[in-house]
């Protein structure tokens, strides 16, 4: 093989690995002949290779080939070709994280319903996806590589996620919450009395110039701490939908540090609980779900 050759383009700011200090650094560089990436990203900062090796395998390490849509390379020896251009999204930081586990609930042919814990990822991000949902899945042995994501939930929220087992069962599935034949029902508990108990409301107001509709229910009020226990239906599926629409009211989510007021180290009071299809592939009618957590009071 020939000696590893590039052009570099280095991002942000120059990479030092320093003792109990997170370090940060985006790297591009494109290969000028056969090499492996460890060689020729180890020779254009100054991360070591065995903690490129690492940030490949967690998914930090990105190839954009010819023809080819650009993703993620994680063994150390896949070589390189005159032309590739090859990404290194380095936060040691993030690569360092312990993800918590998720949980498999229900399990068919085609798909699977697993519990997300708050805090895991349903997905990955260009700095890695060892914290996520998505590849915790692809790396057990029962699953594999050919599972899909069928829809998202955020990083700070717990609850069910839906995942396909192959192509043909994720446009299906997708196809459901396309056509809003899906239900999907999460607890919350917000800030101040959002109504009646028993009283259901609806916030309909656009979000990012799209149509968003959210029924509030709500189903407990905690005088003492001056909150709502909330049954939530969400019948669009917008970026952060629930949380704003409950900061839009006045009445924030316990914890949500973006939309509303949070004290540190509060956690998101916000699960989703239930998913209700007739599944597209069996004509089957399912329903999933799981107990709501126990309102944690210190949590206001």
């Amino acid at each position: 093989m020939a000696d590893c050759a590039a052009t570099v383009q280095l991002v942000s700011t120059p990479c030092a690995i320093l003792a109990n200090n997170s370090s940060q650094c985006t790297v591009h560089v494109t290969a000028t002949s056969d090499c492996y990436a460890p060689d020729i990203l180890a020779e254009t900062c100054q991360v070591s290779k065995i903690a490129i090796k690492d940030a490949m395998q967690k998914g930090a390490v990105w190839l954009k080939r010819s023809g080819y849509k650009e993703h993620r390379i994680r063994k150390a020896k896949f070589q390189l070709q005159a032309g590739d251009s090859l990404s290194l999204y380095y936060d040691a930081q993030i690569l360092s994280l312990i993800p918590p586990l998720p949980r498999l609930v229900a399990r068919q042919k085609t798909y699977s319903i697993w519990y997300k814990p708050a805090d895991l990822l349903t997905q990955g991000t260009l700095y890695g996806d060892h914290c996520s949902l998505l590849r915790y899945v692809e790396k057990q042995s029962d699953f594999g590589p050919t599972v899909k994501l069928i829809h998202r939930l955020d990083r700070e929220a717990q609850g069910l996620v839906l995942l396909a087992h192959n192509q043909r069962a994720a446009g299906a599935l997708s196809g459901l919450f396309q056509t809003r034949e899906i239900e999907k029902r999460y607890w919350g508990v917000a800030h101040g009395c959002v109504g009646k108990v028993g009283e259901t409301l609806t916030c309909d107001s656009a979000l990012d110039g799209k149509e968003a509709c959210t029924l509030i229910t709500v189903r407990e009020i905690v005088p003492n701490c001056d909150v709502s226990v909330l049954d939530i239906l969400l019948q669009t599926g917008r970026n952060h939908q629930i949380r704003r629409h409950l900061s839009m009211l006045g009445h924030p989510l316990v914890g949500d540090a973006r939309y509303g007021k949070a004290r540190s180290g509060a956690s998101l009071q916000l699960c989703a609980c239930y998913l209700g299809f007739i599944c597209p592939l069996t004509g089957k009618n399912r329903s999933y779900s799981i107990k709501p957590p126990v309102y944690a009071k210190d949590e206001v």
